[in-house]
């Protein structure tokens, strides 16, 4: 006999398989219905016992697994022994299954940012360049340089330079499309893989992730905040490269490139306010005599 249920998500702990979770043992003959009440579900079930059992391994409690009948009271020790049995062996299995999926992502990410690592952009940017390759698309390549981080590390300390590159990790996921990936690369370097993207566009979002971190001020010590700012150069395929390795050295020179303008923009700047300030200064003191 068959019957339909909805799913429905359970508060934790209010559910059968919380209660299994809290007691560590196995529940026999259940009333089905209180999975649906803690849910906060109203459906009416024709289920009317449950078998529940938890799954254990090395003492540690990583799920339940649960059987329904429509039949009130129908498990026995028989159906208990035996669903313990399956448990032991489906723990054993699910744990190394969770262990190597987590195996599998942290080989995979930067464990500081939480961005993809260098690892994955090859893998993913081989795949994206042999799509753009097969559907004559273009893809874009950009890197992206944390100005002025080691003096950032040097006065504040390797902690807040920790958190200069998160909060950059954070604003970069933000902005970027859904689609595309950003990924700390090494130090205080990220590449951001824009697919389908053209030279004009890439231009685009080139200055708009520049502006989204230059908009970010980090407080390193009670009251006191300093801007972030970051330089970045975009390759783009086919016409800057066809191979990963030309995109990067072309986006890291064109990188190279503006930080060495914006780096001489800001001294400009500064040379500016000081004679603006000496100009200030003069003036105030003649109006003094």
């Amino acid at each position: 006999m068959r019957t339909s249920s909805k799913s429905c998500r359970c508060a934790t702990g209010r559910d059968l398989s919380g209660w299994v979770a809290r007691n560590r043992r196995p529940l026999v003959n259940a009333r089905p219905g209180a999975d649906l009440e803690a849910g906060g579900s109203d459906q009416q079930t024709t289920l009317q016992s449950a078998l529940v059992c938890p799954l254990i391994v090395h003492d540690r409690f990583i799920g339940t697994l649960s059987v329904y009948h429509v039949e009130p009271s129908f498990y026995r020790d028989d159906h208990r022994r035996l669903l313990d049995r399956v448990c032991e062996q489906a723990a054993a299995v699910i744990h190394n299954s969770i262990v190597f999926e987590q195996t599998q992502e942290d080989s995979l990410t930067d464990p500081l940012t939480g961005l993809p690592n260098t690892r994955f952009m090859f893998l993913h940017l081989s795949r994206e360049l042999a799509r753009a390759d097969r559907l004559n698309a273009e893809v874009s390549l950009m890197v992206m340089d944390l100005d002025d981080f080691k003096q950032i590390n040097d006065t504040f300390g390797h902690h807040i330079g920790d958190r200069a590159l998160r909060e950059v990790a954070s604003v970069l996921r933000i902005v970027i499309r859904p689609y595309d990936i950003c990924v700390r690369y090494a130090g205080d370097e990220f590449i951001v893989v824009l697919s389908g993207c053209g030279r004009e566009e890439a231009e685009i979002k080139r200055v708009e992730l520049q502006q989204a971190v230059d908009n970010v001020e980090l407080e390193v010590q009670p009251d006191l905040r300093i801007p972030l700012m970051i330089s970045a150069g975009a390759a783009v395929f086919p016409h800057d490269g066809e191979s990963y390795e030309t995109l990067l050295a072309k986006a890291d020179a064109r990188m190279y490139r503006d930080k060495s303008q914006r780096k001489a923009a800001r001294a400009r700047l500064r040379s500016t306010e000081a004679e603006s300030d000496a100009a200030n200064t003069v003036r105030n003191r003649a109006g003094a005599v």
